[in-house]
């Protein structure tokens, strides 16, 4: 906190345990709006005076989260009180609270005059188990963009905190998103920081695996089609042997874990060895790679739902579960993954069962990422212009209407 004449000293910091402990909030305005959320996290037995109060704050009443005094500050409300809250618009009747929490020793925040009080509020944030509070003297504003950079840094990972004390052997299986490590959740984030093993595929975002510290191992999970590849089991077992080691192991997967991510296959290998898993949804490439190139999977008047469908099979395969006629048939937007090698047998499997040849179709080839393009055509040409276009995976099919809203740029 800078020094002022007035202050020549800085305040000393502290954390409050207020459960069950009597405090007095003076005022129902936008401050205590602000301030009774925190008041309430924290147990606090909590007394309002004031004889209006927004919505908000006469919708805690209500819920029987505080106690409403319809009335104007008295002499004795303090009576008992740990902490006063003065934020009423009444001057007079800060004057007379605050005056009686100076009489009582009772801490006291005055949000009409902060040279008054006897405690001041800090700028608060919170995450994972830690709280932050930020105090600045007379620059609330500075305090608050303080609060804010230190939590944002916390959340998504760029500002370390280790955990130091001793944690439960475990295995997160995040969703990286569709390629851009902008797109990656903030627990996602977070959870690698703090890894000590990374087992990653290739259409994770690569470009985080970069900040990890040098003591977290990378183990390359890669899939690459008609290349090499680690097996599923062997996956598994890199999980379990790490996770037995005491090890904070990520599973760092593109998309979502579990759309066509096997992330349920190693969730049950995990639980099958007795190791705890969390899972961390993605953004899924089905909608996200789309939506970057102005492609919305739905729209009013065009398309009511979507369909996302794994291509990695033929229509004529044995193995196919998909029923291309009923996908033929509906009339909304149809996102293929995986589909790029298959797309000549699927265009011609849907136009059999009665899809318009003409229907637009977009490939969209790394989506979100530095490579990413999109080229166009229709189910009667799709076919042709992968081949003259050399559309590779990783690619994202989008079919129907949708495709001739956004402009193909």
């Amino acid at each position: 906190m800078p020094e002022h004449a007035e202050h020549p000293h800085p305040a000393y910091p502290v954390g409050l345990r207020l459960a069950g402990r009597r405090v007095v909030v003076v005022g129902g305005g936008q401050v205590a709006q602000r301030r009774l959320p925190a008041l309430i996290a924290a147990g606090a037995d909590i007394v309002l005076v004031s004889p209006s109060a927004k919505a908000s704050v006469e919708a805690m009443a209500a819920a029987g989260e505080i106690r409403w005094e319809r009335r104007r500050y008295e002499e004795g409300d303090l009576a008992d009180a740990w902490y006063v809250l003065v934020a009423s618009s009444d001057e007079d009747a800060n004057r007379t609270a605050s005056a009686e929490a100076e009489r009582l020793r009772v801490w006291c925040v005055r949000s009409d005059d902060a040279d008054s009080a006897t405690a001041w509020t800090p700028a608060t944030g919170r995450s994972e188990g830690l709280t932050v509070a930020v105090l600045s003297g007379r620059d609330p504003r500075r305090s608050a963009a303080v609060r804010d950079a230190i939590v944002e840094g916390l959340r998504d990972g760029t500002l370390a905190a280790p955990h130091r004390r001793s944690r439960t052997p475990g295995v997160a299986l995040v969703g990286g998103g569709p390629g851009d490590p902008d797109l990656i959740t903030v627990r996602g984030r977070r959870l690698l920081a703090e890894a000590d093993v990374v087992i990653a595929d290739r259409l994770g975002p690569r470009d985080l695996l970069d900040e990890l510290p040098p003591h977290v191992e990378v183990i390359d999970a890669a899939k690459i089609p008609y290349g090499r590849a680690m097996a599923q089991e062997a996956i598994n077992e890199a999980l379990i042997e790490h996770a037995k080691a005491g090890k904070a192991v990520v599973r760092l997967k593109g998309g979502d874990p579990f759309v066509f991510g096997r992330g349920m296959e190693e969730a049950h290998a995990l639980a099958a060895a007795g190791i705890p898993c969390t899972v961390v949804p993605g953004i899924s490439s089905s909608i996200s790679v789309p939506g970057a190139v102005g492609i919305p999977v739905t729209h009013r008047g065009v398309a009511h739902e979507f369909t996302v469908v794994s291509g990695h099979v033929a229509p004529d395969d044995d193995r196919s579960l998909v029923d291309w006629a009923a996908l033929a048939r509906l009339r909304g937007t149809l996102v293929l993954l995986m589909a790029v090698d298959k797309i000549d047998a699927i265009a011609q499997a849907l136009v059999e069962h009665g899809k318009a040849p003409e229907t637009p179709v977009a490939l969209v080839q790394e989506g979100t990422t530095a490579t990413q393009r999109r080229v166009d055509a229709t189910l009667a040409t799709v076919a042709e212009v992968v081949r003259t276009e050399e559309v590779r995976p990783p690619a994202v099919i989008v079919i129907g209407d949708v495709v001739a809203l956004g402009d193909g740029t």
